[in-house]
Formats: structure tokens, C-alpha cells, sequence
């Protein structure tokens, strides 16, 4: 049976050259994106020795950054519902990219703040733009997996950031690890000159012609459409208010508490991991060699949960992997940071963590796009990422104040995240809805599943 009109056409298609192109060029981006967000989580161990911060004063400078980042991801999902994917994307990889490089010549605390703000914009914009790139050039078929691979690219840029980390730092110093931080930039060339936008954007814009070629450069077959399905009324972006109309507001309220607790716990525990263990009485390069070994698991969680996406369907596998981060955290948190414990029981459980976490992380982030409609998949996604940041700037913050009380220490922070987690998981079993192989046209058209 034919299937009518290019949006339809795209969904039923296989993967082919042009959508691994995008998720690759895409992934590159995100990569870039993760180092830059690692880079500060080592940074800020030598900074606070050489500017002799304080625990507070190291929590704010983590979340000036990530306030920058709610309000970029917040502005760059309706800028790319009215501007495009591929420009939104080229313009934030070069905000955060230049913004690092600047940060190498802080001269105090407070010019600290106002950089890290600053790549914050450029950092939040990215992510949930290049999502909801890849989501809408994938098949529906493979649109999960796809995501789930996009997002795998995280664990790369962290990897990069750790042996930064590893290797610059403690010989060269953090000025010298931002400006590495700040050659990404480059990169824009490249993006310029390989990404196709979205093909649904531009028929959402009324483009079409340029809708078919971008659909043509991914591979779909374009011959045969007749006029009708050529034409259409453009469709402007939708705002805040779509988001929280008709059946679209259950999946908003479940995305965002869903988006504040996973942000709220992963920059709690992660942007921290290389501070608590520096300050547990290990060495600067031991400390960041743990967090290294920790953060491969990454790559693992991933693929996992990318194999798993379209098996066991997006709802279950996110519910189990929050719930074993929640339970890894704990334990984590109880024993494998405990001072006794050796060196192999605090990476097996941090490893544990960043496994399950990561794996959620990359399932969320091929979730979130399909709960909206086209006009409003931009600033959807964009809103959602937006209010995780809220979580953001209050994990880190909370985690060092907590840690700077007494009575308080890091059983009682893991125990925290855990039940955070454990909260969210069933926020997700409660409120979400499955989508998995669904066309992204009857996911938005029909009203909100839950079950």
C-alpha cells in the first residue's frame, strides 16, 4: 500500500546514509557539548584550591552555568520552531564554544559567573534542538534507537573532559583546559556545510520544496506526490500555552517533573563526584582517574538502553533504569564512598550509577520530542530541558550546602538523589504514555494514552 505524503513517507522508510549523517553530525555537536559541561566538574577541583573557594562558592559556580543553560534551552526551542533546526543549532555550538574560550582569562570569581552563564546559553540550546532534529528525520521504526545513539555521544564527551581532566589539569592547569574547551567552534564549518534541516519543519513553514530536498538528501523517495500532498497552509510555531491545552497537558506536566528530577540528580551527583573524592583525602590525579573509569560505563548504559528502546517500549525501559540509578545511588552513597572502602567497591557502584543514569538520560531525551506535534516539537522539548535546568542550579547548589553542614555528608546526598529518582519513576508509570513505533503524526494527532 502507498504511503501518502512526505511526512508519511519519512516514517515508513528505513535508515539509510543521509539519517546517519545527521545523527553523526549531530552526535559531534553533543559531544562537544558534554566535554564542555565535564570540563568545569574538573576545573572547579583546582579552582577552588587555587582561588581557595569554598563548598557554597563551588555549587553557585556550577549553577551559574546551568541557569544559563534554562534559559537557553527555554529561548532555542521556539527560536528553532521559527527559525530552523540547523541555524539554531550552528548559532548555540558557537555561543558555548567562544564563552569557553573567554572563561580561560577569568580574572576573579565574578567574572567566573558571568562566562559560565553565558556558555550556559549556548550549552542548554543545543541539546534539545538536536533532538528534536534527529527525532524528526528517523523512521518511526527506528526513531528510539536513534536518539538513544544521538545521546550516547554524552558519555563520549565526558570521557574527553575526564582525560582533560586527567592529563591537562594537573600539569597545565584549568586556563589551559578551556581554551581546548573553546576549538569546538571549528566545528561550525562543518555543520554548515553537511546538516540537512528537518524536512517537517520546512513543511511546517510552508517551504516545501525545500522540505523534499532535505527529504531527498536523507534517502526518501520523493517522486509521485501529487499537488495536495505538495501544498499546505505554513503552520507557525506554537508557544507555552499549546503546551498546557487539550491532551498535551498531561505530557507537559510529566515531562517536566520528569525533566527537573533526572537534571536535578545527574548534576547533583556528577558535577560533585570529582570534588567529593578530591576532598576525601585522594589526590588530585587519583580522584579524576576514579571519576574516568566511572564515567566509561557510560557507553555501556547507552547501548543497553538503545537495544531495550524498542523492546521493551520507551515507558518500561526508562522506569527501570531510573529505578536501578535510584538503588546504585544509595548504595553508592552508603558504601561506596565510604572511607573504608577500596578502591574497585567505589567503581563498581559509581559505575553502577552513571550506567543506569546515562542509559535514562538516553531515553528521555528520544521521549520527549515525540509527545508534541511538529509546530510545537521545538519549543516542547525546549521547555522541558528548560525546567530540568531549574533542577540544575538547585542540585548543585543543595549538594554543597549539605555538604558544608554538619551532621550531613554524603550518605544523606545519595540518599536524597535516590529518592528523587525513585519519585520520578513513578511519575513516568503513572503519567506517560507509550510511543514506541508510533508515526510521529499519529502520536500528536490522537489524544494522550496513558497505560
Amino acid at each position: 500500500m502507498a504511503v501518502r505524503g512526505l511526512e508519511g513517507r519519512i516514517d515508513a522508510g528505513e535508515v539509510g546514509r543521509g539519517h546517519w549523517r545527521v545523527t553523526l553530525l549531530s552526535g559531534f555537536g553533543w559531544m562537544f557539548d558534554a566535554m564542555d559541561v565535564g570540563l568545569l566538574s574538573f576545573v572547579m577541583v583546582a579552582l577552588a584550591r587555587e582561588w581557595g573557594l569554598s563548598q557554597g562558592q563551588v555549587g553557585v559556580a556550577i549553577s551559574a552555568g546551568l541557569f544559563g543553560m534554562f534559559v537557553g534551552a527555554a529561548v532555542s526551542g521556539t527560536l528553532a520552531d521559527r527559525y530552523g533546526r540547523r541555524a539554531v543549532m550552528m548559532a548555540t555550538l558557537l555561543v558555548y564554544s567562544v564563552a569557553t574560550g573567554l572563561t580561560a582569562l577569568a580574572w576573579g570569581y565574578g567574572a567566573l559567573l558571568v562566562l559560565r552563564f553565558v556558555t550556559g546559553l549556548g550549552l542548554g540550546g543545543e541539546l534539545p534542538v538536536a533532538s528534536t532534529l534527529v527525532s524528526e528525520v528517523a523512521p518511526a521504526k527506528s526513531r528510539g534507537r536513534m536518539v538513544v545513539l544521538l545521546e550516547s555521544f554524552w558519555a563520549y564527551g565526558w570521557i574527553l573532559a575526564a582525560l582533560i581532566g586527567f592529563l591537562v589539569i594537573p600539569e597545565y592547569g584549568w586556563r589551559v583546559a578551556f581554551l581546548i574547551g573553546s576549538l569546538p567552534a571549528l566545528y561550525v564549518l562543518v555543520l554548515r556545510r553537511g546538516l540537512t534541516e528537518s524536512p517537517r519543519y520546512l513543511l511546517r513553514r510552508g517551504r516545501h520544496a525545500e522540505a523534499r530536498e532535505a527529504a531527498a538528501r536523507l534517502g526518501v523517495e520523493t517522486e509521485g506526490l501529487d499537488e495536495e500532498e505538495k501544498q499546505g497552509e505554513p503552520v507557525a510555531g506554537a508557544g507555552l500555552r499549546a503546551l498546557w491545552g487539550g491532551a498535551y497537558a498531561r505530557r507537559t506536566l510529566m515531562l517536566w517533573v520528569l525533566w527537573f528530577g533526572m537534571v536535578f540528580s545527574y548534576y547533583g551527583i556528577f558535577t560533585w563526584l570529582p570534588q567529593i573524592l578530591a576532598g576525601s583525602g585522594r589526590d588530585l590525579v587519583s580522584s579524576f582517574g576514579f571519576v574516568l573509569l566511572i564515567t566509561l560505563a557510560q557507553v555501556p548504559g547507552y547501548f543497553s538502553a538503545a537495544y531495550l528502546v524498542e523492546r521493551w517500549g520507551r515507558k518500561g525501559t526508562l522506569v527501570v533504569y531510573l529505578v536501578g540509578s535510584a538503588v546504585a545511588a544509595l548504595v553508592f552513597g552508603l558504601r561506596g564512598l565510604a572511607a573504608d572502602a577500596p578502591g574497585m567497591e567505589l567503581v563498581l557502584w559509581g559505575s553502577l550509577v552513571s550506567f543506569f543514569n546515562l542509559g535514562a538520560w538516553g531515553v528521555l531525551y528520544g521521549y520527549t520530542p515525540e509527545l508534541y506535534p511538529t509546530e510545537a516539537r521545538g519549543s516542547g522539548t525546549g521547555w522541558a530541558t528548560g525546567v530540568g535546568r531549574i533542577g540544575g542550579i538547585v542540585g548543585p547548589y543543595l549538594v554543597g550546602v549539605m555538604l558544608g553542614a554538619p551532621g550531613l555528608g554524603t550518605p544523606a546526598v545519595f540518599s536524597m538523589f535516590a529518592g528523587v529518582l525513585l519519585l520520578i519513576a513513578a511519575n513516568v508509570w503513572l503519567l506517560g504514555e507509550e510511543t514506541r513505533g508510533r508515526p510521529l503524526g499519529e502520536i500528536s494527532g490522537h489524544k494522550a494514552r496513558v497505560g
